[in-house]
């Protein structure tokens, strides 16, 4: 027994939890609207009802008591004329019609009572609705803002933790790698250019000075000649030791550049 009582209430728990999640507050703040409009709609009729209902037995105790008064007279006219027996049968109509009457009017206050009531729920019925209405609007704007609020909190969160997002992010990173490293590869190859380039200008000069100096230690025919003196007096061959310390000295200068 026990269990059946347990699997009955967890089954009662999740159709509770279901219909909950599935509640959304604008919808039930219409429909709750419309039902009370629907409930007013049934006490106005209740209480047209119980207003008609009053006013018939209203009447049927004010017919009894014309009645009453009628059969009294009748009563009276009988006796004048001597007619003791006839009076007496209109004696007992009058009491008829009395009882009718008081039963009647029992019932009409008894019934004013119930239209009193049924009014004053209708009254604060229609008071609720209007309240109702008012606050619909504004349960409503504060349910969508905080519907709103939840799905930019979930989009927010989702944001960190996406696994799309965080990809993009990775890409963004290599991209931004793969361009510094393009940037300093061009750097060093235009660094480099450069420096051969100015190797090779820089270079020619010396190679040629050095020719010529080479040249001109062999003293052969393709020596380059010295300019000629202001005398006719031959110039005298250069002897190597002569020039061996300029060479080092160019040398020296050379390795310095």
């Amino acid at each position: 027994m026990g269990f059946f009582n347990r699997l009955s209430r967890l089954v009662r728990a999740n159709a509770n939890a279901a219909v909950s999640g599935m509640e959304d507050p604008v919808k039930i703040l219409d429909q709750s609207v419309a039902d009370m409009q629907s409930d007013l709609v049934k006490l106005r009729q209740a209480v047209a009802l119980a207003i008609a209902s009053q006013k018939r037995l209203s009447n049927q105790s004010e017919q009894a008591e014309a009645q009453a008064k009628t059969w009294y007279e009748r009563a009276e006219l009988a006796l004048k004329k001597g007619e003791e027996d006839l009076a007496r049968e209109a004696l007992t109509r009058r009491k008829t019609f009395q009882e009718t009457a008081t039963s009647l009017g029992a019932q009409v206050q008894s019934q004013v009572g119930q239209v009193d009531t049924l009014k004053k729920s209708l009254v604060a019925l229609e008071g609720k609705i209007a309240e109702a209405k008012t606050k619909k609007d504004m349960l409503k704007a504060r349910a969508q803002a905080a519907q709103a609020q939840q799905q930019l909190q979930s989009a927010v969160g989702s944001i960190g933790t996406n696994s799309a997002m965080a990809a993009f992010e990775r890409m963004e990173e290599k991209v931004e790698a793969m361009e510094a490293t393009g940037q300093a590869a061009a750097e060093l190859a235009g660094t480099d250019l450069e420096s051969q380039f100015a190797a090779l200008e820089g270079g020619n000069d010396v190679d040629d000075d050095l020719e010529a100096l080479r040249n001109q230690l062999k003293g052969g025919p393709e020596a380059v000649a010295l300019p000629a003196a202001e005398t006719s007096d031959q110039v005298k061959p250069v002897q190597v030791e002569e020039v061996d310390a300029d060479l080092e000295d160019l040398k020296r200068s050379i390795d310095k550049l």
